[in-house]
């Protein structure tokens, strides 16, 4: 997504530089709960097979979706409201700097299309997965559980493979 932003020479000239720090930030909101909320589900399953939570027939992929889906929407909602707090007071200049910089960062652009490419495939798989009892939970999970391996790919591909290294003539 961060491609898709025009990107001027200068901090001072960035245009979009609400919309590119919103989309950042509460991408990143949904990714973190998404984490959280695997962690959550993970946990509980477990707890619950341990007999130390009331049992539930549901499977371990059904658990740990529903938990990534609802920790991908709090974390939204809370950076939601975390970013206007943060920002509040900060004139024009400061918003444009913060958004020219992320676009300015070749690694925070090789992420972010990772992060969407696999957000849009989860989605993608949960409009083709049966419609069964996992509802918005479900699709949340599933673009949440998207992005996390949108990191993860990333990460393993970036710091993996290239050594962290980024070739000078890329982006």
């Amino acid at each position: 997504m961060s491609r898709f932003w025009p990107h001027s020479a200068y901090a001072e000239d960035q245009p979009y530089s609400h919309a590119i720090l919103y989309t950042h930030v509460l991408t990143r909101g949904a990714q973190a709960g998404s984490i959280a909320g695997t962690g959550i589900g993970g946990a509980v399953y477990l707890l619950r097979q341990w007999r130390m939570l009331k049992p539930n027939p549901s499977t371990l992929t059904a658990t740990v979706l529903r938990s990534t889906g609802v920790g991908a929407v709090v974390g939204t909602g809370f950076l939601a409201v975390a970013l206007p707090l943060q920002m509040r007071g900060k004139e024009e200049i400061e918003w444009a700097d913060r958004s020219w910089r992320l676009l300015e960062n070749k690694g925070q652009v090789e992420c972010d299309d990772w992060t969407y490419a696999l957000m849009a495939a989860g989605l993608a798989s949960s409009l083709t997965a049966s419609k069964s009892s996992l509802g918005w939970r479900g699709v949340a999970g599933r673009t949440g559980a998207g992005s996390i391996a949108g990191m993860l790919g990333y990460m393993g591909w970036r710091y993996g493979i290239h050594g962290g290294k980024h070739d000078e003539t890329s982006l």
